[in-house]
């Protein structure tokens, strides 16, 4: 075979190789789409809360950070203590991380005090402003919970299903990204959406500014 004909092809080899490599790397460093939950423009509100450190934490401190948020309360004994176990590795999972924020919300706050709160935070190690409880106002509470966080429209995918219970009671982890859109709803009892949980924490992280702004 000429040699210039040889010379041409293993050109083309290596060129289509060197594309392939590029094209694989691009894929893998592209941020996976998550969709965004709620109808089209729906925000997370404003909100101003109690810590179990004793602070009053509002929007402003959780301003560009995403966040993981739930609700639960301290005496329960049934779905809260395996959800609090699962979110305690989504915590090691992001320890340290300036970007991450997890918002525990009482549904509970005639029981748990800032007192109590505290001993449960100590508890599953919640050291820092990371991980907060948060206890307040009873209305304030459901209030995020039913038209920020869209707790009660997410069985049906209703999500204009506003109506407020007297008591809430769900399994769902939500997080929320830095503009403050709702992102996913996972199962907090579930260890496998937990994990697909942390995976899409790290998608978040990864994705372009702009993207559900």
């Amino acid at each position: 075979m000429n040699p210039t004909r040889i010379f041409i092809l293993v050109f083309l080899m290596l060129l289509g190789v060197a594309f392939l490599a590029y094209y694989n790397y691009e894929y893998k460093q592209s941020p996976r789409a998550l969709p965004t939950l709620g109808n089209p423009g729906h925000k997370v509100g404003n909100f101003s809360f109690i810590s179990h450190n004793g602070d009053t934490v509002t929007h402003e401190d959780v301003k560009g950070k995403i966040r993981v948020v739930e609700y639960f309360f301290t005496t329960c004994k049934g779905i809260c203590p395996e959800m609090n176990e699962n979110m305690t590795a989504v915590h090691k999972a992001f320890r340290g991380d300036n970007d991450i924020m997890i918002l525990s919300h009482t549904v509970d706050p005639d029981t748990d005090t800032v007192e109590q709160m505290k001993r449960y935070a100590d508890k599953h190690e919640a050291e820092g402003n990371q991980w907060l409880f948060l206890t307040g106002a009873k209305k304030d509470l459901y209030e995020m919970a039913v038209r920020s966080y869209l707790i009660t429209g997410l069985e049906e995918k209703d999500y204009n299903k506003k109506i407020t219970p007297d008591f809430i009671h769900s399994q769902y982890f939500i997080l929320v990204d830095k503009y403050n859109s709702i992102r996913g709803a996972y199962d907090g009892t579930d260890k496998e959406k937990v994990e697909k949980l942390i995976d899409d924490i790290k998608e978040l992280k990864r994705e372009k500014p702009g993207t559900s702004e």
